[in-house]
């Protein structure tokens, strides 16, 4: 039985898993109707119907998802309207004419009256948070559309580092938030705790693929994991959390939310399940990397704006890090490879340059400065290849 939880001041009613609109739709680029082949439609809506039929509620999707606001608009004015909780995202504008107008396309596209959810798509920079809550920015404007019974709740996704997204949360002014945070990137539960704090709705981005590629883990993340799978566990772990509400399974046909649904059983027993599990993952990093490293890597790393070269150390050290403890290569090199393809969605630059940049001031608050030149330049041998674009520039 699907399980639901409050979604913060919203009072919604969330299914703790949603449906994802990002990997089910045709192209990452609008085109007309008339070229979306129909076995590609009907997949869609096969997993919508079989998203329904287990009680997730919750549809999400954004402007910049291609056809899938399209592709949507198809089948969602035929379902009750009112069991659905709908979600669209439109990403802030310097213009807030230009962001009016998008929505407009997104609830046409949509073929609906109303978005139960907006999110102001990738509050990740200062600039693009300005753009949405300067007055007569994109935040008036979405709370104008509220006014008109167009949209019922507002909220932000974000990339963005975890201070802009406290930041943005301590401005009071969304109702949630869908923010990166699972297993292997803990780095913004300072920020899920602010959003407690300000009782917002907390929506988790991706945790199967940017948490791992868990839908093809590695072979040492399968035995450390067992007796669960790294996708249930992953989940497991999310979920125990009651300040987190609901996960995103960007599913790209029906048979994708089985393996989620293992965990439903399992959430009374987390606190059994979860223990033992942790424990392994983190003796075998220990172990693959140095206790005192595991513990204080990540300790007065310089942001990549303070960084000779741009270079994103977090980012960059993180990665060897999960490359080396748990044999996340591929998903390491892949996110690796975005590094200065990514804009702000993924900011940032690889380590291909590292014997050419002094990085000893930048470096004057790490416990590790003297050998993280020597593990950068490592990096970039373990992990360069071509360069990868996101999903959405292909």
């Amino acid at each position: 039985m699907m399980q639901y939880r409050r979604f913060g001041r919203t009072e919604l009613q969330m299914p703790v898993f949603s449906c994802g609109g990002m990997r089910y739709q045709y192209k990452w680029q609008d085109v007309p109707e008339a070229e979306i082949p129909a076995d590609n439609q009907q997949n869609l809506e096969a997993t919508i119907l079989r998203a329904l039929e287990v009680g997730i509620t919750h549809i999400e999707t954004a402007r910049g998802y291609g056809t899938s606001e399209a592709q949507l608009g198809k089948i969602l004015p035929g379902l009750p309207r009112e069991q659905l909780i709908v979600q669209t995202k439109v990403s802030p504008t310097a213009d807030a004419q230009a962001f009016y107008q998008t929505f407009e396309k997104s609830l046409a596209l949509l073929r609906l009256d109303y978005v139960d959810l907006l999110g102001l798509h990738g509050i990740n920079t200062p600039e693009l948070l300005e753009h949405s809550i300067r007055p007569g920015g994109c935040l008036d404007v979405a709370r104008k559309l509220q006014a008109q019974g167009r949209v019922k709740f507002i909220g932000f996704s974000t990339h963005g580092p975890t201070d802009l997204i406290i930041q943005t949360i301590k401005t009071n002014q969304f109702d949630y938030v869908n923010l990166h945070w699972y297993y292997i990137n803990q780095f913004n539960w300072p920020a899920i705790e602010a959003a407690t704090q300000q009782d917002m709705g907390v929506f988790i981005i991706s945790p199967s693929d940017k948490g791992g590629m868990l839908y093809k883990p590695s072979q040492k993340l399968v035995e450390l994991c067992a007796p669960l799978s790294p996708l249930v566990f992953n989940d497991l772990f999310c979920l125990s959390y009651p300040q987190v509400h609901t996960l995103s399974l960007g599913a790209s046909c029906p048979q994708n939310f089985e393996e989620h649904l293992k965990v439903l059983p399992l959430l009374e027993r987390s606190q059994d399940l979860l223990p033992p599990i942790i424990a392994r993952l983190e003796a075998a990093a220990i172990a693959a990397l140095g206790e005192d490293w595991w513990h204080t890597w990540h300790v007065g790393l310089p942001t990549p704006e303070a960084t000779p070269g741009g270079l994103n150390m977090l980012v960059l050290l993180w990665l060897r890090n999960l490359a080396i403890a748990y044999d996340l290569k591929d998903y390491a090199t892949m996110r690796y490879n975005l590094l200065g393809n990514g804009s702000h969605w993924f900011p940032g630059a690889k380590a291909e340059h590292i014997s050419e940049l002094n990085l000893h001031q930048c470096l004057a608050h790490s416990l590790h400065a003297e050998k993280i030149p020597g593990l950068l330049a490592e990096t970039h041998q373990l992990l360069s290849g071509q360069a990868i674009q996101r999903l959405s520039q292909q």
